[in-house]
């Protein structure tokens, strides 16, 4: 803990420091609850640049609470499409949906209200509060933990329960309540332009001085490193139908039991969005694929289909490791399934999809050229 002369020094610095660096930032020029809290949804798992066309586009089609609540939620998907977590989206719409219905479409002002809300934890809501309302909230993210980790020369998993509470006690006692929302924003430029993870740029901190992490020589291996989660590695055969025109089907995200049947063994990822038919893989994936497609192509179309294989993709989220391999389907006339959609093949991102789907499309498409090439 800082003396009290330290604290002083220690804030009019570091609020000195981002007046004069901070990053110009959309969210930045507002504080309209509801953009601040578009932008701390997006940016939980996002860069910032990759955010920001994200956040821009969002905000064109949604711009107040009332328009998320109201439009269909493949609208919300489909925006979303690209920045992955989509449970994040989900959340953001049930969300705003809530704040119609039980606050007028106002955001609420009461941290038990904001708590309520789905997808919002204690940091988001505290970094709404301080920002949009100037409420004396202190965030605690993982920037604000890493550079309170150097400050105090913090040892062990940040994320342990115990230790956690403790940042965020430091966290509380270090905040500006007079300018709370500046400060929680000071706090995180920190983290994420000077007190960065590998490297920190300790010569450019304008709050060094009070650093026990320099001090010690021990800035650069703070915070330690966690135990990692296994990587799961998981393999799954997709199914890219293409006709002579080029149309292809995808399937929706499953809503009932029979639609979910057909997304067995599909991990999340791929069937809470619009996919082609995927499942996952652990022999002869043509074989197993084929079997699959068979349990819901009617029987009396008896498809005799030849799968060409196209170019594997690769794809991580979290602890999972993906190797998808897509097989290439060419058919006279697209095969009938029960909600599917069939669109151009060039063009599946007017339906809400993954990465990993785009990926699955884009090698398809590479895939058909070549064998239209031959011919």
């Amino acid at each position: 803990m800082l003396s009290a002369r330290e604290l002083k020094t220690f804030r009019k610095q570091l609020l000195g420091w981002f007046r004069q660096f901070q990053r110009d930032l959309p969210w930045r020029r507002t504080r309209d609850p509801y953009r601040i809290w578009l932008s701390e949804i997006m940016l939980q798992q996002t860069r910032v640049a990759a955010a920001i066309p994200y956040y821009e586009r969002f905000l064109e089609r949604f711009p107040d609470v009332r328009a998320l609540a109201s439009a269909p939620q493949e609208d919300v998907l489909r925006l979303w499409s690209g920045l992955g977590y989509y449970s994040r989206a989900r959340n953001l719409q049930k969300a705003a949906q809530q704040i119609v219905a039980k606050h007028g479409g106002e955001f609420p002002a009461l941290l038990e209200d904001v708590l309520a809300l789905p997808g919002i934890g204690n940091y988001t809501a505290a970094a709404i509060l301080s920002i949009a309302f100037g409420e004396k909230h202190a965030v605690l993210d993982g920037n604000v933990a890493r550079v309170l980790s150097r400050l105090g020369a913090i040892r062990g998993d940040l994320r342990e329960p115990r230790r956690w509470q403790a940042l965020q006690k430091t966290a509380d006692h270090l905040l500006e309540s007079k300018l709370p929302g500046d400060w929680n924003q000071a706090m995180m430029e920190l983290g994420a332009t000077l007190c960065t993870p590998r490297s920190p740029q300790c010569l450019l901190c304008p709050v060094a001085q009070f650093c026990e992490g320099r001090k010690q020589g021990l800035a650069e291996s703070l915070p330690e490193k966690r135990k990692k989660r296994a990587t799961v590695v998981v393999t799954l055969a997709a199914a890219i139908f293409a006709d002579g025109k080029n149309q292809t089907l995808l399937l929706p995200p499953p809503k009932n039991t029979k639609e979910k049947a057909l997304a067995d063994h599909v991990p999340t990822l791929v069937s809470q969005m619009w996919h082609f038919p995927t499942l996952s893989v652990s022999g002869d994936a043509a074989e197993e694929l084929l079997a699959h497609l068979h349990k819901f192509i009617p029987r009396s179309a008896k498809p005799q289909w030849k799968l060409i294989a196209a170019a594997k993709v690769r794809h991580a989220v979290t602890y999972r490791f993906i190797t998808l391999l897509p097989f290439l389907i060419r058919v006279k006339r697209l095969p009938l399934i029960a909600g599917a959609k069939h669109l151009p093949l060039d063009d599946i991102s007017q339906f809400p999809v993954s990465n990993l789907t785009r990926k699955a499309a884009r090698a398809a498409l590479a895939t058909a050229a070549a064998v239209a090439g031959k011919h």
